[in-house]
């Protein structure tokens, strides 16, 4: 989508590009997304990329509420979750305000 505005004085204002159905990888729990790095190469030239989150799309079974939830989980968070338990898990993060 580019959207023009017209300022007072130059025809050209704002261009805002956006592209349908891009969403950032994000961890629905932690917050968790990606960071900004260099490529360095063997002649140590550096170019800026993009280390992403390794986040996998998970359905859990909350027994307390009786229902099933679809969660975006990044690996590490998964391993959390097999460790505590996605209820003790989900009270956590509640608790910081994430609504799940």
């Amino acid at each position: 989508m580019v959207r023009l505005e017209k300022g007072p004085t130059t025809a050209l204002t704002t261009i805002t590009r956006q592209t349908p159905g891009l969403m950032a990888r994000r961890d629905d729990i932690t917050g968790k997304g990606p960071v900004a790095g260099n490529h360095v190469s063997h002649a140590h030239n550096k170019a800026k990329r993009r280390f992403e989150v390794n986040v996998q799309k998970k359905r859990f079974f909350i027994p307390e509420e009786n229902r099933w939830v679809t969660l975006k989980v990044s690996a590490k968070t998964l391993k959390t979750i097999n460790k505590k338990g996605i209820s003790a898990v989900l009270r956590e993060a509640r608790a910081k305000g994430v609504s799940v």
